[in-house]
């Protein structure tokens, strides 16, 4: 498992490139302009978002995986702004209450094991009415598709560090009382863009 924790670290990159040149690094470019103030980022992987960041006044980063945070210390170098890189996970976060202005998350609830006590954690170190910005992938509306996705996770999971193709993230934040104020799908809905309040 050790081991293909690190070749999944090492290979991410290279394998999203595609994806990122032609249309990610445009989502994730508007995403995080309207991230302010205290940024929390959940789940930062290899530091693609770091040199995206214009808007924060600072940026603090968890990340579980040591092989992730080995991977992103060269991004971390070409951002903007201040950002400090943390191993924890999102189900047990190491800040007090109300810290943050803003909490991101990029294509990280998928791979989060309790995503539910990962929200509420969320919640408590989020400012009342700060901003939760997310980019996902979830479960598909197409009946079809969301079978396919259904079968495929298990495998999955296994191949791709714990990712989940089915997930609803969006119904989860509304569940736990965050407000979502804008949603925009991307790819026939396999990816959404969501911005909410925090309501406390």
């Amino acid at each position: 498992m050790e081991n293909l924790s690190r070749l999944f670290a090492n290979w991410y990159d290279f394998f999203m490139n595609p994806l990122e040149k032609k249309k990610f690094k445009r989502i994730r470019e508007e995403l995080l302009s309207k991230a302010t103030g205290n940024v929390l980022e959940l789940g930062s992987g290899t530091g693609i978002n770091f040199p995206l960041y214009e808007e924060a006044v600072k940026v603090t980063a968890i990340e579980p995986s040591k092989h992730m945070i080995e991977q992103s210390l060269l991004k971390q170098k070409q951002a903007c702004v201040p950002i400090d890189i943390v191993q924890a996970s999102a189900e047990e976060l190491p800040f007090a209450a109300d810290t943050f202005d803003t909490v991101i998350a990029t294509l990280v609830f998928c791979t989060i094991p309790n995503p539910e006590k990962a929200i509420l954690e969320m919640k408590r170190v989020c400012k009342s009415n700060g901003k939760i910005l997310l980019f996902e992938h979830v479960q598909m509306q197409n009946r079809f598709l969301s079978s396919l996705q259904d079968w495929l996770t298990p495998t999955w999971k296994k191949i791709c560090d714990g990712c989940c193709l089915n997930r609803n993230t969006i119904d989860l934040l509304r569940d736990h009382n965050i407000s979502i104020i804008q949603v925009q799908n991307y790819y026939r809905d396999l990816f959404v863009c969501a911005e909410g309040v925090n309501k406390k």
